[in-house]
């Protein structure tokens, strides 16, 4: 009867370490995820201002040859992050295609379209203040007409960029709080189906730290391979990601992922283990009488 009653025991032990691991890898999943946001939202935020194009237009006179030194000195520039030069004759080209026929039949052969530099800004000037005076330097450039960009269009993704930053924020902050809840609840779950255990190695005069140790041990354990499943869970999700979008590594770097894996685990770590601490000096501190109460 003794040995059925420790099977029982020891099957029911692993069921719940087995519970506790996968419940843990769940949260730790959620947390994943929201470091992983967090670190991505800057990446996302530089991509789409370093792609809001700044347009050179330059007069009819001004020749290829001095449109390419002059390109050569924009890249030098500390604001400037790429130059593409559009030739007169790639500019009719283009037109061309587009419209299906040659505007130049309607000039005498003349070609109508300028030549013209498309530039992309480092994300740090992608807003209008520094636009107005980076237009006002690139009107200095000898045969320069124009400098068009689309100021509603900055301010329109600068004010969304800074909402969804605050939004992630506010969202990681909830998440955290409510993933260490979590975590809290599954460890204590574990603790409290062992409390009579505590109890007796109390009575029988070990110290705290002796009890509270090969718990804390477990709890670390069982936070380090959770950690490791939440790693494998979010590299699958980040792979089918790649597979279905593999543009988003352009956002998405092993910076990113590596940071998110070290904080998974040192969350599954940290986190169970001061949670068992937690629980385990809540039971230490328990008469016999109430551990019948709860």
């Amino acid at each position: 009867m003794g040995k059925k009653r420790n099977k029982v025991s020891r099957h029911t032990g692993r069921l719940q370490a087995v519970t506790l691991c996968i419940s843990t890898a769940m949260v730790l999943v959620l947390l994943g995820l929201v470091v992983f946001s967090t670190l991505t939202g800057r990446n996302l935020s530089s991509y789409v201002k370093e792609n809001l194009v700044v347009t050179m237009m330059l007069e009819q006179d001004m020749s290829d040859n001095e449109a390419i030194t002059m390109c050569s000195h924009l890249k030098q520039q500390p604001y400037i992050k790429q130059v593409h030069f559009i030739s007169k004759r790639a500019a009719l080209a283009d037109a061309t295609r587009q419209m299906g026929a040659d505007p130049s039949e309607f000039t005498d052969g003349i070609n109508p379209f300028p030549s013209s530099v498309e530039l992309t800004l480092k994300s740090d000037y992608a807003n209008n203040d520094s636009l107005k005076w980076i237009s006002a330097q690139l009107k200095r450039y000898p045969k320069v007409s124009e400098i068009n960009y689309q100021k509603d269009l900055v301010d329109a993704v600068n004010r969304n960029l800074t909402k969804i930053g605050i939004i992630l924020l506010v969202i990681a902050a909830l998440l955290t709080f409510v993933s260490f809840s979590l975590i809290n609840n599954t460890v204590k779950l574990g603790i409290y189906a062992r409390r009579f255990s505590i109890h007796t190695m109390k009575l029988v005069g070990a110290s705290w730290g002796f009890i509270r140790g090969p718990f804390i041990r477990r709890a670390v354990l069982t936070g380090l391979l959770a950690a490791l499943l939440a790693i494998i869970v979010l590299g699958g999700c980040m792979y089918a990601l790649y597979r279905y979008e593999p543009e988003i590594l352009n956002i998405v770097t092993w910076r990113e992922m590596t940071i998110t894996a070290v904080s998974v685990v040192a969350f599954g770590i940290i986190i169970t283990a001061i949670c068992a601490s937690i629980s385990v000096n809540r039971f230490l501190k328990m008469k016999a009488g109430d551990l019948y109460k709860i």
